[in-house]
């Protein structure tokens, strides 16, 4: 899998959108992620290059961005706020920070189509986008919690590691675990709900930064030697495999003996190894490239004027030891 190189957001803003730098001769669909920095976004970008090498004669073209860094929110409302300015005919945002982004749309008003993908707007704020495709967030947080309480079926301590802290979601997948373990809709934490508790200090926010995940990781491995479950609700550790390696070499033992147990979000190719090396017990894929495949041919619906299905989810991909499906070597 490639990565995608390390580009600061005004460099790829004035690359991409500067006066002439959209093609003349194509309309132009654009795809903004969290960030440049993240391999799962590379997938959607895998994707869109997909559709325009199966669409030579398209009247349009696929353009994929994002802000150099995931961290860099306001980088990406800024990049938004520019390619509407510049003249693309339909966009599709992943939301770093939902809130902001919907206030951003609200105040700019655009008026070409306006889709999510990825990650959704707030609920209240949905009226701003004509549809979502992607996954569904709150049943990947359900099936995420399906396997933690297949391996522990008695609980335990628990950390949930969560990505940026108003990223819509992130914040489904964690009220889907909570929700289920708990049996009951709006647990905002585990206090032994079904046998489990979130431990102190957790959950931890990467703020989709990989290298903090690993460490964050770590720490509380080290603080909590006896910890029942650590849950990536996304991948980010698990896209260093060097620094995740690393990071559960401490705790290979309790990992073989599923003293402690890793429930991962996302299956890209670095994770898949990880999960055959041992390093984690169950994950749950989502499907970036068929996101990225997809989403020209529905702002091209909403161009013309059609009807399309709000939302359009993309599927899920699970992977255990017992049935690896998707992950099996």
């Amino acid at each position: 899998m490639r990565y995608v190189r390390q580009i600061s957001a005004i460099a790829v803003t004035l690359a991409l959108v500067a006066p002439g730098a959209l093609a003349q001769d194509k309309r132009t669909l654009a795809i903004v992620v969290k960030g440049l920095d993240n391999p799962f976004f590379e997938q959607i970008n895998l994707g869109c290059q997909d559709w325009g090498a199966n669409n030579p004669d398209s009247d349009f073209e696929c353009l994929y961005t994002g802000p150099a860094s995931s961290a860099d929110e306001a980088g990406q409302v800024q990049l938004v706020d520019d390619l509407i300015t510049r003249g693309v005919d339909a966009i599709a945002i992943s939301p770093s920070n939902a809130p902001a982004m919907a206030n951003r749309l609200r105040e700019i008003a655009p008026d070409i189509p306006v889709m999510t993908v990825d990650a959704d707007l707030s609920e209240a704020d949905r009226s701003l986008r004509a549809t979502f495709l992607g996954t569904d967030n709150y049943l990947m947080g359900v099936m995420m919690a399906e396997q933690a309480q297949r391996l522990k079926p008695e609980g335990g301590t628990i950390c949930l590691q969560l990505g940026n802290v108003a990223a819509d979601n992130i914040n489904a997948r964690a009220a889907g675990f909570r929700d289920t373990i708990a049996g009951t809709e709006g647990t905002d934490r585990l206090s032994g709900e079904g046998g489990w508790s979130e431990i102190e200090g957790c959950p931890v926010f990467t703020n989709d930064q990989i290298d903090l995940a690993n460490q964050q990781m770590a720490d509380v491995f080290t603080a909590n030697p006896d910890l029942d479950a650590f849950i990536l609700i996304g991948g980010w550790a698990q896209f260093a495999p060097q620094a995740y390696a690393q990071v559960t070499d401490q705790v290979m033992d309790r990992l073989e003996s599923n003293e402690l147990i890793i429930v991962a979000g996302d299956t890209l190719p670095p994770q898949v190894q990880a999960f055959n090396e041992g390093r984690s017990h169950a994950q749950i894929g989502q499907r970036p490239f068929e996101m990225g495949q997809r989403a020209p041919d529905v702002m091209i619906q909403l161009i013309n004027g059609e009807a399309v299905e709000d939302p359009i989810y993309t599927g899920l991909d699970v992977c255990t030891h017992e049935e690896p499906g998707f992950c099996a070597q």
